[in-house]
C-alpha cells in the first residue's frame, strides 16, 4: 500500500479564504493513487495540531508545502522545522515561487528534501513513485525527473526544466473532495467583484522576461493556457454547484491570447459573472475594439497591468520586451476608459541607478508620471511597489543590484525577520542605493494618492468616509504636498484601508 501525502497551504497575507489552487492541482495529479489530505493554514485555528494528528497516524510519509514569498513563510518555515525535528523520516517537498527562487537557503536548512522547480503536476507524482520504489537522491531515476532541485553529496542538483504541460490534459480540480474537507462556500468570498468570488488559475507562465518578476526564472519566457471551453466548464460548475458570481483569474498573464480571451468572453457572457485578470499593456493594446467591447459585455470589470515606470530607458533595463512605452501607457489608460474597463496600473519605484541623485530624480519623475495617468483616466487604479530584486540570471538590472552589494539571506530562518517579509511585499527594499528619505517620499506620496483616489476595491469604505478623506487630501494632492501626511495615515489605519497589492480584493 502506498504512503499518504499531506499537502499544506500556508496562511496568506490577507488570511482570505481562497481556493488553494496550487495544492489542489497537485492533489488532482495524485488522486486515485495516493491517499492525500489538504491542510489549509487560512482555515485552521491550530494548523500544527492538524498536521500532527495526521502524522501520528503513521499513514502519511510525505508532506508538501506550497510557498509564496512573504507572509506564507511565517507558517511554512517553523512548521517545516518542527516536522523535521519530530518526524525525521518524513520526506519534505516544497514548491512555489519562493522555493524555486531561493532554493539554496531552503535546501541548506536541512529541513526540506526536494524543491519542485515549476509545475509539479508531473514532477511530484513521479518523485513519489520513485521514493515509494526505494530510490534515493543518488539514483538515475530521481535525477531523470524534470523540474526538481535537491542536494546530493553536498552539491545542488537542478534537473532539466520540463516542457510546459498542456493544461487541457490535466485532471480536473477536486472541488468536491475539497468541499468535504473545507466548505467550498467559505472559499467564495465577498469582494469588489461579487458576493461569491472564485479564485481560478487557467495558464502556466508568461512569454516575457521582466527582470524584476519572480515568474521569469521558473517559466523561462514560456506560456501555455487552458482552452476557453474548459475554463468555462470549471467556472460554470462552481457557479451551478456553489453559486459563484465573480472570478479572480490569478494567471501570471491571462490575456496572452486574444483568441482565447474572445472565446471565453462569448461563453461566459450570459452567465452574469464579473471577472478580473492580469495582462500586459502592449499585448491588450493590440486587441481590436470589438474584442474589448465584448470583454466588458461579458463581465470583465478590471485588469491589472504592470506599467512599472514612465521612463522608456528604465523600461528597457527592466527587460519589459514588446513595445511598451510611456506614451503607450498613457494612451492605453485613455483607451480603457472608452470601454469602461478599469486599468489597474502597478509602478515600481526606486530602481537602481549610478548615483543617489539619479535614483531620486527617477522617483520624482515617476510620481509626476503617475499624476499624468490620473489626469488621462482618473479611474485608473494605481498600485505602488518599491523595487525588490529577483534572482534573474543574466539580467542587467539584477547584475547591477549585486554590484551594489545587495544579498539575499543565506539562512532560511532569516526570512522570518520582519524586514524580509516587507521586502517580499515590495514595501521595504533593503537595497543599498535607496535612502530613508527616498523610501519616505515614495510612501508619503502613496498615502496622499490613496486618500485622494481611494481604491474602488475597498468595499468596506462608506461613501461618507471616501468623501471626507478625499476632501482632506485635495489640497495636498493639488499642491504636491506629500510630507508628513499624518492625518491621512490615521484615517487609513482607523478605517483599515485596503491595499490591493497586499490584501487583494
Amino acid at each position: 500500500m502506498t504512503s499518504g501525502v499531506l499537502l499544506f497551504n500556508p496562511r496568506s497575507a490577507d488570511k482570505k479564504y481562497r481556493v488553494p489552487n496550487s495544492v489542489l492541482q497537485v492533489a488532482a495529479a495524485i488522486d486515485g493513487k495516493y491517499e492525500w489530505e489538504i491542510i489549509d493554514g487560512n482555515r485552521e485555528v491550530n494548523p500544527w495540531g492538524k498536521l500532527k494528528s495526521f502524522l501520528d497516524s503513521g499513514k502519511f510519509k510525505y508532506v508538501g508545502f506550497t510557498v509564496m514569498p512573504g507572509p506564507q513563510l511565517k507558517q511554512a518555515i517553523p512548521l517545516t522545522q518542527t516536522i523535521r525535528q519530530e518526524y525525521p523520516d518524513v520526506t519534505m517537498v516544497w514548491g512555489g515561487y519562493f522555493a524555486s527562487n531561493q532554493y539554496k537557503s531552503v535546501l541548506n536548512s536541512g529541513w526540506v528534501d526536494y524543491v519542485v522547480n515549476g509545475p509539479g503536476d508531473y514532477a511530484f507524482p513521479q518523485l513519489l513513485d520513485a521514493l515509494e520504489s526505494g530510490e534515493d537522491k543518488s539514483s538515475e531515476t530521481i535525477h531523470s525527473i524534470k523540474n526538481l532541485i535537491f542536494k546530493s553529496n553536498g552539491e545542488f542538483v537542478k534537473t532539466p526544466k520540463d516542457d510546459l504541460i498542456d493544461y487541457n490534459k490535466l485532471p480536473r480540480m477536486c472541488y468536491d473532495k475539497l468541499n468535504e474537507h473545507y466548505s467550498m462556500d467559505q472559499y467564495l468570498g465577498k469582494t469588489y467583484l461579487g458576493e461569491k468570488t472564485l479564485a481560478y488559475h487557467s495558464s502556466f507562465g508568461c512569454p516575457f522576461t521582466c527582470s524584476f518578476c519572480a515568474v521569469v526564472p521558473i517559466y523561462q519566457a514560456r506560456w501555455k493556457g487552458m482552452s476557453a471551453e474548459n475554463i468555462y466548464r470549471d467556472v460554470k460548475y462552481v457557479k451551478e454547484t456553489w453559486g459563484a458570481d465573480a472570478i479572480e483569474f490569478h494567471d501570471n498573464n491571462f490575456f496572452v491570447s486574444e483568441k482565447r480571451t474572445v472565446e471565453f468572453s462569448k461563453l461566459i457572457k450570459d452567465e452574469n459573472m464579473v471577472w478580473w485578470g492580469e495582462g500586459r499593456i502592449d499585448t491588450i493594446d493590440k486587441y481590436n475594439d470589438e474584442s474589448l467591447a465584448l470583454m466588458r459585455e461579458a463581465g470583465c470589470k478590471m485588469i491589472f497591468f504592470g506599467a512599472e515606470t514612465g521612463n522608456d530607458e528604465v523600461l528597457k533595463k527592466m527587460d519589459k520586451g514588446g513595445t511598451q512605452s510611456a506614451a503607450q501607457i498613457l494612451e492605453f489608460a485613455a483607451r480603457m476608459k472608452k470601454f469602461d474597463i478599469i486599468p489597474e496600473y502597478s509602478f515600481v519605484l526606486g530602481c537602481p541607478a549610478d548615483t543617489e541623485e539619479e535614483v531620486m530624480s527617477q522617483i520624482d519623475a515617476d510620481i509626476d508620471f503617475i499624476r499624468q495617468v490620473k489626469e488621462v483616466n482618473p479611474d485608473t487604479e494605481i498600485i505602488i511597489y518599491i523595487y525588490s530584486p529577483v534572482p534573474t540570471e543574466g539580467s542587467e538590472m539584477f547584475d547591477s543590484v549585486l554590484d551594489a552589494g545587495f544579498r539575499f539571506p543565506e539562512k532560511l530562518e532569516d526570512w522570518l525577520n520582519a524586514e524580509w517579509e516587507n521586502f517580499d511585499l515590495r514595501k521595504n527594499p533593503l537595497t543599498p542605493w535607496l535612502t530613508p528619505e527616498m523610501v519616505d517620499k515614495i510612501k508619503n506620496f502613496e498615502t496622499v494618492l490613496n486618500a485622494a483616489y481611494p481604491t474602488v476595491s475597498d468595499i468596506r469604505m462608506s461613501q461618507g468616509q471616501r468623501s471626507l478623506i478625499k476632501l482632506l487630501a485635495k489640497i495636498r494632492y493639488q499642491n504636491r504636498i506629500y510630507k508628513f501626511p499624518y492625518e491621512l495615515k490615521v484615517l487609513q489605519k482607523l478605517w483599515r484601508y485596503r491595499q490591493p497589492e497586499v490584501q487583494g480584493f
